[in-house]
């Protein structure tokens, strides 16, 4: 008989809110303040920003990327991630963002970790030689740009880096691929799982999470 998840009610979904990450003072601020805005939805839950922060300790990374800031949560728990002298370059279309981001990051005391360039993520992507300087990447930005962001991302990662994507289930629209962002990440999950320069895991957390390690 096939194992079943457990299915994410509101109250076990506050419960591993709750008890699932270790915050401060600083992310709840961040959390809340966020979450009166029209775009919350795009933050990144307690437990994911654990989750990235723990992972990229795990693997010892010291230069990371993040395509997708939005106000800082993530970025802030990447950086607290990194040793002492790690550094993060985040980039961000959007300059509202970017300001509320740098805000937070300095609040966080992380701010000597974190770079943010402001533009297109594609056009930033391209600037950066085309060779491995990252340990670890987080994609958490448009949907449309994320096979192009996989190849340039996945191009300057290490041997060894790992990648996170966010939204890889799209709120379960991948399976009727009923928007064009369900139908691009759709497409996407499929080329990753039959690309044999990574290995992968798609899971559950948030809204689908996909880690790739470049062989």
């Amino acid at each position: 008989m096939a194992r079943e998840g457990t299915a994410g009610t509101p109250e076990l979904l506050s419960y591993l809110h709750q008890w699932g990450a270790r915050t401060d003072d600083v992310l709840d601020r961040v959390r809340a303040e966020t979450g009166e805005m029209p775009s919350a939805a795009m933050q990144v839950s307690p437990d994911q920003g654990a989750l990235l922060m723990l992972l990229a300790r795990l693997i010892g990374a010291s230069k990371a990327l993040e395509v997708g800031t939005f106000t800082g949560y993530s970025a802030i728990c990447i950086a607290r991630g990194l040793p002492e002298d790690g550094r993060l370059t985040c980039l961000e279309v959007d300059p509202e963002f970017a300001a509320i981001a740098q805000r937070n990051i300095e609040a966080a005391g992380v701010a000597e970790r974190v770079e943010i360039r402001l533009g297109p993520a594609k056009d930033s992507l391209e600037a950066m030689p085309a060779e491995p300087l990252y340990d670890f990447a987080f994609i958490d930005a448009d949907k449309t740009g994320y096979p192009a962001y996989y190849e340039l991302v996945l191009e300057r990662v290490h041997t060894g880096g790992l990648i996170l994507l966010d939204n890889m289930l799209q709120r379960g629209r991948v399976v009727t691929r009923e928007s064009e962002n369900a139908a691009v990440v759709d497409d996407l999950n499929r080329v990753i799982h039959a690309d044999e320069r990574v290995d992968m895991a798609m899971t559950l957390s948030a809204d689908g999470l996909t880690l790739v390690r470049k062989r």
